[in-house]
């Protein structure tokens, strides 16, 4: 039986990225600068899912078309970015499936975020991340919890 990686992505600048095992955090970082370093941080899970003993599979949120109130040149951006990450992972033959922040979000039941302001929410997901992950307390910051939430309902979901 293969060995599965599931690697969780917050794609926003203060974003970040988590690679989970089956029964172990392997890491988890807070989003590479630039399109290069993306490439380089990315490439070190390329070699497993190119092999025969690894199963490398990347949850990518999906925000659609941007955070409300950002402006035209902050969006084009950000999906600058978003273009980077999926390019990265396509160039590495890392096979990603794309989650909306809804319906990671909801296997969580933390309520609704629109019930919260937007630090509220954070700090909630924050919690929850430290409450899965008591291990990796240090780790978990406001720009790293979402990413192992996404990575942890990648590995839930078995995707």
């Amino acid at each position: 039986m293969k060995e599965k990686l599931y690697i969780g992505i917050d794609p926003g600048m203060a974003g970040g990225i988590a690679v989970l095992g089956r029964q172990v955090v392997v890491d988890i970082m807070v989003m590479p600068a630039t399109p290069a370093d993306i490439l380089d941080t990315l490439r070190q899970f390329s070699n497993l899912a190119s092999s025969e003993s690894w199963d490398v599979v990347a949850c990518l949120e999906d925000v659609g078309k941007g955070m409300p109130g950002q402006s035209s040149s902050a969006t084009a951006k950000f999906a600058r970015h978003c273009g980077h990450l999926e390019m990265a992972l396509l160039s590495l033959g890392i096979t990603t499936v794309t989650v909306t922040p809804q319906k990671w979000q909801r296997m969580y039941q933390l309520g609704r975020s629109s019930e919260h302001t937007k630090t509220e929410w954070k700090n909630r997901l924050k919690a929850k991340a430290q409450q899965l992950f008591p291990q990796q307390l240090k780790n978990i910051t406001l720009k790293t919890a979402d990413a192992l939430l996404i990575a942890e309902y990648a590995r839930k979901n078995n995707l």
